[in-house]
């Protein structure tokens, strides 16, 4: 046997060390390289050295060079593996071939290897343990016990005990076999004591393998049962865990096993990881205990996913989880973690730096969230995580640094995109890569998931076996791109759905929608059944009573042989029902099945292949757990399963309730009819209008849309009676900014040169309080009070006042009605206010800089973005254009701050506020804002009493639901193709930046509620003519007007010195432009004609010179030169004119 010297230990395939030659062994050898190294050094670091010859002109891989490792602060020679170039410098991926590591080297830091310095053979040789393969411990959830099965790569605990043993050994030798290409098989032998141990043996012995030459997979079937190892690794004893059930038939419940957990993660030693089934629920033994105290009140209790998803995540497996709790970072972070502190940590090649683990979420505010969470727990010592939010501003990527101590980096697609693009090397050891909320992430950004992905892919074909890749996809929903990611980027996962209708949806359950009328239900279902199919059928048909039950079941009969039905009242024939259902059958054969919603829960049946919602699903819930029926035909991505397929019959008894299971169905892809969705558009509508006592949208006013529309709690509709505003607008108006929401939302004063009735008052109430401070006797909700901030006393409203029991101090919500801002102040702060200071009406305004919103498809704004602009902005005085007002809030484009040089009266633009928001980095322009909100107010600007709201929406949806009842009936057609023929439907379709032509004493008449129909002719021709889009912008000699309409047809075009016609037709709906001008043009030179698919008019100008506005009517349009302005015709032909300062 020869003696070796091991340096490095990946795993028993990889083993990295050097045999003992000659007398003095180990001690000679070192010299040797010792020496080598010394002689490298002082050539390398020689000042008179010519480095042009030194510095290879070109990189090739295999080659041998020397490189400067920055670890050891030393030259070294090493193999150049493979060679890539980014934005910054050119990189090589190293192999020092003297330590066995492999190093990411800067090109500058490559030099040409002399030929002196190759004399002495490589300093480090690959060896492999001969003759075992690795095993690992594969669990069955179903049979609830777990064996030994031959696996392809090492465990963690494989590696950890062979650390152990080379460790506690005082001699190593080896039985060097022949050479199998870049690796060297050896039988090692080590001393521990007086005793000499086999290895290989020993790792057999103690089931972390098996010996390849063994027949079959090498496991005997007393070999396949685990052990179990105790606290002290080499002096355990083997103990077989028996598989005989135990009287406990009741699996232990969520909280109990997280209970195990933390106890397991908190007490035990640091030993390799100790598996033990126990009534079928997994726990892990770890040296670290990453699960706190604060998770302790946060996570009290695991879900049916985490008890699932944990084992998968916690061994290192490709982990899916759809689950209703996937928002909540800890259902993935505690196994996570604790695989990572197990085994990444130690098994990643630590040679190099950059992070192991990367967690992506979609947006800062989550981002910040897992932050906080690793922030306090104790893995943050060793792990170092580190948050990266990155702008789109120039050489910010180039100039970020990660701490070289970082493991853990949490971020966004985004942001890591753009690191990916400048510091790519920093990502070569990456190994584990977690999707939070991925349903988000591949919707929002689906070109940066696939770089990220596509690196991750690279990067983990280049990691050993013995830290292998993990993607861990977190989502509450199943998206399409979900299929993707298993077959591409997921060899072998592990997938956990808890939600039964998002398991439908993996499982390809094809959703088929019918309309009908009540009456014929019946036989549109025997329509949609097949009595006679090829393949064997099993159909589940859904009722909600016992008559229904009873009518379908007579009429199924009369066509089907094999008919069973159970509900309530028929308790006793389930077992003859159950056993009649479970019977294999044939091809041709369809077993068919009618019960109740109440009776499927007892019946616990998987495998049927068509389930009948004869009566609707009142949830999307119940909608679940009817589909999960038939959970065993569903799609298996691993092998070929039937067809199956959801009838869903819609009548007008139950459309009001399509709603709630509508967006389910446009998810699975299903066809549903167009009167169907312009219906559940006008209920939409009806609802938003009755949200009479919501605040307008905030990320309606601040960005123009609102991404969460179906389910954001606040208005969305223009209501002109909730917001008509008092307030400018147009024009200029000077603003003092003095509480900042947001980097684009303000509230501050307008200042009016006019009116001092402010400044008197401040200055009275700082003289009156100068004098007295008298305490508020009594708190009144709704009453005005004073509360003292520094040195100014500022009016307050008490918004609420909590029970103060026998609680002497207590704090109150106040609004400050002249700043804006809501805030808890203490009780014992609150000031009289004298009556003199109640007269003067409230200050606050709210101000929105429009045309800016936040990078990467974000919501909000970034904290920092927000703290910049305060810090600019507060309490100065601005200038800004009001583009609109509604409601208590003003619209401004741009927001400047000005400043008057002293003894002139010029003055000077200091700052753009949207260019000081741009220049963070974190902003980009929003140019559709205006124009956006613009269009909300003339599509919902018909007028509607107050009282009358709800009373109007209600006899709309009724009257729709009449309507879509008799777009049902066709005569002389059966149910069935009444169904598929088109039907008109129920609600004119939404149209963009189209209102009803009308004169003005027509006006009130088509402006009429909801539900209310105008049978007059006129009327009728008007509600079928619409104005179109304009784009206007004049030159010296001409006006240029586009009509954004795309390729219409039958047009027509009428100059008058002072009025201009133009009409057409677009898919078959007219538009008609009637433009009384202000100004008069030579009719008979101007002229039109189509330019990029749309009309183009040039009016030419009788008078050459500028025109401050286009229609005669003053009133009609604002006042400013509209070059490249959009106009929008609204009811009476009033246009409204988008302008800059």
């Amino acid at each position: 046997m020869l003696k070796i010297s091991v340096l490095k230990v990946e795993n028993p395939s990889c083993l990295w060390g050097r045999p003992i030659w000659g007398l003095s062994g180990d001690v000679e050898t070192s010299e040797l390289y010792k020496k080598l190294h010394f002689q490298m050094n002082l050539f390398y670091r020689g000042a008179k050295q010519d480095m042009r010859t030194l510095k290879p002109t070109s990189l090739e891989e295999g080659r041998v060079y020397v490189v400067y490792w920055a670890v050891k602060k030393s030259w070294c020679r090493a193999v150049v593996e493979s060679i890539f170039v980014d934005s910054v410098s050119c990189q090589a991926w190293c192999f020092l071939v003297d330590h066995g590591e492999q190093v990411v080297v800067p090109s500058e830091q490559i030099r040409v290897a002399m030929e002196n310095f190759l004399q002495l053979p490589f300093g480090v040789r690959r060896f492999h343990l001969a003759g075992i393969k690795p095993t690992t411990l594969r669990v069955s959830l179903l049979e609830e016990k777990a064996e030994l099965k031959p696996s392809a790569r090492w465990d963690s605990s494989a590696t950890l005990f062979l650390h152990k043993l080379l460790q506690a050994s005082t001699l190593k030798e080896a039985v060097l076999l022949e050479p199998e290409s870049d690796s060297t098989p050896i039988k090692l032998y080590v001393t521990i004591g007086d005793i000499k141990i086999c290895v290989n043996d020993d790792l057999v012995a103690k089931r972390f393998a098996y010996y390849s030459t063994n027949s079959t997979d090498g496991l005997e079937e007393g070999d396949r049962l685990p052990v179990m190892l105790s606290s002290s690794i080499l002096t355990q004893s083997v103990s077989l865990v028996s598989n005989k059930p135990t009287a406990q038939t009741q699996p232990p419940s969520g909280k109990q096993i997280y209970e195990l957990w933390l106890t397991a993660l908190s007490t035990c030693c640091f030993d390799p990881c100790l598996i033990c089934l126990k009534c079928g629920c997994w726990w892990f033994l770890s040296q670290q205990p990453v699960c706190l105290q604060v998770q302790r009140k946060q996570y009290s209790t695991l879900s049916p996913a985490d008890c699932y998803s944990w084992p998968a995540v916690a061994r290192g497996c490709h982990t899916l989880v759809i689950s209703s709790s996937a928002d909540q970072p800890l259902s993935y972070l505690t196994p996570l973690l604790t695989h990572i502190m197990l085994n990444s940590i130690f098994t990643s090649h630590t040679s190099s730096s950059g992070p192991i683990a990367v967690l992506l979420c979609p947006g800062w505010e989550k981002v910040q969230a897992v932050y906080d969470l690793l922030g306090v727990s104790k893995v943050s010592q060793k792990l170092h995580p580190t948050t990266v939010l990155l702008g789109i501003g120039k050489d910010e990527a180039k100039s970020v640094k990660i701490p070289k101590n970082c493991l853990l980096l949490v971020t966004t697609p985004f942001s890591l995109v753009r690191l990916l693009s400048c510091h790519c090397f920093l990502f070569l050891r990456l190994c584990h890569l977690v999707l939070d909320e991925a349903d988000q992430l591949v919707s929002l950004a689906p070109d940066e998931m696939t770089t990220i992905l596509q690196h991750f892919q690279v990067t983990s074909d280049k990691e050993s076996d013995s830290c292998p890749p993990q993607l861990i996809v977190v989502a509450k929903r199943w998206t399409n791109h979900m299929e993707g990611l298993l077959s591409t980027y997921m060899p072998c996962p592990s997938i956990v759905i808890s939600v039964p209708e998002e398991a439908a949806l993996y499982g390809n359950v094809q959703q088929v929608i019918l309309m009908t009328l009540e009456i014929s239900k019946i036989s549109v279902l025997l329509g949609t059944l097949g009595f006679s199919p090829d393949v064997g059928q099993k159909t589940l048909i859904v009722a909600n009573s016992f008559q229904e039950v009873d009518d379908v079941f007579k009429a199924v009969s009369t066509r089907s042989v094999f008919c069973l039905k159970i509900h309530e009242g028929l308790t006793h024939d389930i077992d003859f029902v159950l056993e009649q259902w479970k019977k294999d059958i044939g091809p041709g054969t369809h077993v068919i099945l009618v019960t109740t919603d109440d009776c499927l829960k007892g019946l616990d049946i998987r495998d049927a292949t068509c389930v009948v919602h004869y009566s609707f699903p009142s949830s999307p819930k119940l909608f679940g757990s009817r589909l999960f029926c038939m959970a065993e035909n569903f799609r298996n991505f691993s092998k070929s399963s039937a067809v199956t397929r959801s009838v869903l019959l819609i009548s007008e008894r139950n459309a009001r309730h399509v709603i709630g299971v509508l967006r389910y169905l446009e998810r699975a892809n299903a066809l549903l009819p167009p009167e169907l969705l312009t219906f559940a558009q006008g209920v939409q509508m009806a609802n938003e209008d009755q949200k009479t006592d919501r605040h307008l949208c905030s990320h309606l006013k601040s960005f123009g849309v609102c991404r969460n529309n179906g389910i954001c709690p606040e208005r969305h509709r223009f209501i002109s009676q909730l917001d008509q505003s008092k307030l400018p607008a147009s024009g200029v108006i000077e603003v003092v900014p003095l509480y900042i929401k947001t980097a684009s939302v303000f509230y501050g004063r307008i200042v009016e040169k006019e009116d001092g009735g402010f400044e008197k008052m401040a200055s009275e109430m700082a003289s009156y309080y100068a004098e007295k401070k008298l305490g508020a006797k009594k708190l009144l909700e709704g009453g005005l009070y004073a509360v003292q901030e520094d040195d100014v006393f500022h009016r307050v409203k008490l918004l609420s006042v909590p029970d103060r029991g026998d609680r002497l101090f207590f704090s109150v919500l106040v609004c400050f009605i002249d700043m804006g801002k809501e805030e808890e102040v203490k009780s014992h702060q609150i000031l009289e206010l004298p009556e003199q200071f109640h007269s003067l009406h409230e200050q606050a305004v709210e101000i929105v800089v429009c045309r800016v919103k936040p990078i990467d498809s974000e919501t909000s704004w970034h904290p920092k973005v927000t703290r910049a602009i305060s810090q600019k902005i507060r309490g100065l005085q601005h200038r800004a254009r009001v583009v609109l007002s509604l409601g208590n809030t003003v619209f401004v484009d741009p927001m400047v701050r000005v400043t008057q040089i002293p003894g002139m009266k010029t003055v000077i633009n200091e700052y753009n506020v949207q260019a000081e928001i741009l220049k963070t980095g974190m902003g980009i322009r929003n140019q559709e804002h205006v124009d956006l909100l613009r269009a909300l107010c003339e599509e919902n600007s018909s007028s509607k009493d107050d009282d009358n709201i709800t009373s109007l929406e209600d006899v709309r949806i009724t009257a729709e639901e009449e309507v879509l009842a008799n777009n049902f009936k066709a005569p002389d057609l059966s149910p069935l193709e009444a169904m598929r023929s088109g039907n008109q439907s129920l609600v004119p379709a939404p149209t963009d930046h189209l209102v009803p032509v009308c004169d003005q004493n027509s006006q009130s008449e088509s402006e009429g509620g909801f539900g209310q129909r105008n049978t007059d002719k006129k009327s009728a021709e008007q509600m079928e003519s619409f104005h179109p889009l304009i784009r206007w912008y004049q030159t010296h000699d001409s006006a240029i007007v586009t009509m954004k309409l795309a390729n219409p047809e039958n047009q027509r075009c009428d100059f008058y010195s002072d009025r201009v016609i133009y009409s057409g037709s677009v898919n078959g709906r007219f538009y008609r432009a009637d433009l009384e001008l202000h100004y008069k043009i030579a009719a008979d030179v101007c002229c039109w004609e189509m330019k990029s698919n749309e009309p183009v008019l040039k009016l030419v100008k009788q008078q050459p010179g500028p025109w401050d506005k286009l229609l005669r009517n003053k009133g009609e349009a604002e006042d400013g030169v509209p070059n490249g302005k959009i106009l929008k015709a609204q009811r009476r032909l009033s246009v409204t004119v988008i302008d800059g300062i």
